[in-house]
């Protein structure tokens, strides 16, 4: 490995020329590597040519959006993302970290926060997450349900389709994985899934969790699964086992 393949390399993902420009050029003053693209299809096909450590993804762009290529990214496995928007409503913030976002910021912005965000996301990066600790390498089966840890699979024990799950679902399901029958408070949750400085909001977990709830539930409006604890949390109702 040569010495320029260890720095991380980001890719810059914006409509607006200036704005890549400019980006690019203060992460690499800063000693990043940085390229960019114009729009997800650009962003495709870089993410394809080569390796990158870290996507900051617009989120007003013409053709594919940010949001919809940020959850693409997500649900694939595709590497961390920081979303910029000129949309700065708590709300548009909640949904970019729910699907999948590991950071949000909010145009305009200073260039310094910016490097900052970015570098802590890559140090998260680099440390082994707490969730994998326990679980990792495993296929855990839980309320009639199995997830493969590895492959990111979640599947009926009983056979039928696979069923998707963003980065922060699988996040959220795992830590409740990790901990069966244990109630997990809110800020419990957000530092074990997201572990970020940055601004987070209590909405943030109701809202993955009711996500999820939707996806393993027979009934989400009636939870027996992820139970809601009042004045707690939430807490895995079932066993946890591990099968082959």
């Amino acid at each position: 490995m040569t010495e320029q393949s260890r720095i991380p390399h980001i890719l810059v993902v914006d409509d607006h020329r200036e704005i890549r420009d400019a980006v690019t050029r203060y992460l690499e003053k800063n000693g990043l590597r940085a390229s960019a693209a114009r729009d997800a299809a650009e962003m495709d096909a870089q993410l394809k040519a080569g390796r990158f450590d870290l996507v900051v993804l617009d989120v007003m762009m013409p053709g594919e959006d940010g949001l919809s290529a940020a959850r693409r990214l997500s649900t694939s496995g595709g590497p961390p993302i920081l979303m910029l928007s000129a949309l700065g409503e708590e709300t548009d913030r909640i949904v970019g970290l729910e699907i999948g976002a590991d950071d949000y910021l909010v145009k305009p912005f200073n260039p310094r926060e910016l490097l900052a965000r970015i570098k802590a996301i890559l140090r998260r990066a680099d440390r082994p997450e707490p969730l994998a600790g326990q679980v990792g390498g495993r296929r855990l089966a839980f309320a009639g349900w199995i997830l493969d840890t590895d492959r990111r699979v979640l599947e009926r024990a009983a056979g039928g389709g696979a069923v998707a799950l963003t980065t922060a679902e699988f996040k959220l399901l795992t830590a409740f994985l990790e901990r069966p029958r244990f109630v997990l408070t809110r800020d419990q949750l957000l530092d074990i899934t997201s572990g970020r400085s940055a601004d987070v909001f209590d909405r943030t977990i109701d809202n993955q969790v009711s996500r999820l709830r939707r996806k393993i539930e027979d009934d989400p409006a009636r939870p027996q699964i992820i139970a809601t604890v009042r004045a707690g949390g939430y807490c895995l109702a079932a066993d946890v086992r591990e099968v082959t």
